[in-house]
């Protein structure tokens, strides 16, 4: 499929690919079944230790995700992915697939909450040791690695929820250790950290690639080999994607294109109209000349993405009445879908960090996150405005 599609741009391959279990229908099929029926014995047992199996039992692999998978894969440029029941499943799916006892891990500071939670609260307790390092900061990740004991230095970029790049040649030029990348905020369309020589991309496709906040859904590509390691102890461990979750991950990456054009247009917009404003500190946006790391953005960025990241001058207080002051944004804990959502990272998605640790993921009580959706840009430019001009007159 790749070979096939491969001159045709990202936005073409997201409407032909994952096609694989549609027989002739355009919209994708729905496999919604747990098992299913061999020819006889010989059968059954073949299906039960292969690989990856698509019609033996769906917590090893079904035709509906498998076709998600191979559209994952063709917009990676990967050789394969797997699916997977949340990000986190795929996160941890990776972390505890490939590390055993006395393995050590290198991760960049700038992380989701729940991925630092799983590093530093649960790893430890299986023997593996991780040490954070601040992945904006060049040659740091490389500098971490212990040669011989490193066997994974995970990054996420851009970050969640400030917006940090880290780089991805230096990434993908380090030696030794398999390197991930969580490229969520990006989406396929954003980046694609494999062609830097990153070993392997996650996403938590409940966000952008899904795109509409009704799915739940995880991935993970890179190289079939490796990915096919991790499938060995996904299934096993469980957290497998259902059918009904692909399919809506397949629809979703249908749209992804026009989808992340508005939601980017929306972003900057927004990102310029904050700038400047006496509620507002610290404005992060990658498509900002003002971002710390502009210039790497540009880069290895192909769009800026809808989301931006600020800082309020009030802190937790202001934090909380900008949201009380919002007519169109909603509050609420996610990105990438079709609503505009206002996110507080301290008592939201990273809330399970404790203050020391906060302050270590450069997440302040002011810290406010956007994901901007696909309603009018105007009117949400006009709708954080009269909330921060409220916000700014009670200060």
């Amino acid at each position: 499929m790749a070979t096939k599609f491969q001159a045709w741009s990202q936005a073409t391959q997201a409407i032909t690919t994952g096609r694989s279990a549609a027989d002739g229908a355009l919209a994708p099929t729905l496999w919604a079944t747990t098992t299913f029926e061999p020819a006889d014995l010989a059968q059954a047992k073949e299906f039960a230790t292969q690989r990856r199996p698509t019609h033996f039992y769906s917590r090893y692999g079904n035709p509906t995700v498998a076709a998600f998978e191979e559209a994952i894969a063709e917009l990676e440029g990967a050789e394969s992915a797997r699916a997977f029941s949340s990000g986190m499943g795929a996160i941890s799916s990776v972390v505890f697939g490939l590390c055993t006892q006395g393995a050590h891990i290198v991760a960049s500071k700038q992380l989701y909450g729940g991925t630092r939670q799983l590093l530093e609260g649960f790893c430890p307790r299986f023997g593996i040791d991780v040490t954070f390092a601040d992945g904006t900061k060049p040659g740091a990740l490389e500098a971490a690695v212990v040669p011989g004991k490193t066997v994974l230095v995970i990054a996420e970029t851009p970050a969640n929820p400030r917006l940090d790049l880290v780089d991805l040649d230096e990434l993908g030029s380090i030696v030794g250790p398999i390197t991930v990348v969580d490229a969520t905020f990006a989406t396929p369309l954003g980046q694609q950290p494999l062609s830097y020589g990153v070993d392997l991309v996650i996403h938590s496709a409940t966000k952008a690639i899904a795109g509409h906040n009704d799915a739940t859904l995880g991935v993970v590509a890179g190289n079939a080999d490796l990915v096919d390691w991790i499938s060995g102890f996904a299934s096993l461990q469980g957290a497998c994607a259902s059918p009904a979750d692909a399919l809506s991950g397949l629809r979703g990456i249908r749209t992804l294109p026009v989808r992340l054009r508005q939601q980017t247009a929306t972003a900057h917009a927004l990102a310029e109209s904050l700038e400047g404003h006496p509620a507002v500190g610290e404005v992060r946006y990658p498509g900002l000349a003002s971002h710390p790391q502009y210039e790497l953005a540009q880069r290895q960025l192909k769009s800026a993405g809808g989301i931006l990241s600020f800082e309020l001058a009030g802190g937790y207080p202001a934090g909380e009445a900008l949201v009380q002051r919002l007519n169109l944004a909603v509050h609420a804990p996610s990105l990438g879908g079709p609503e505009t959502l206002i996110c507080h990272p301290a008592s939201t998605t990273h809330a399970g960090l404790d203050q020391a640790q906060l302050a270590d993921s450069f997440i302040s009580p002011g810290t406010i996150r956007i994901s901007c959706g696909l309603e009018e840009t105007a009117d949400i430019v006009a709708d954080f405005a009269q909330a921060l001009d409220r916000v700014a007159s009670s200060n």
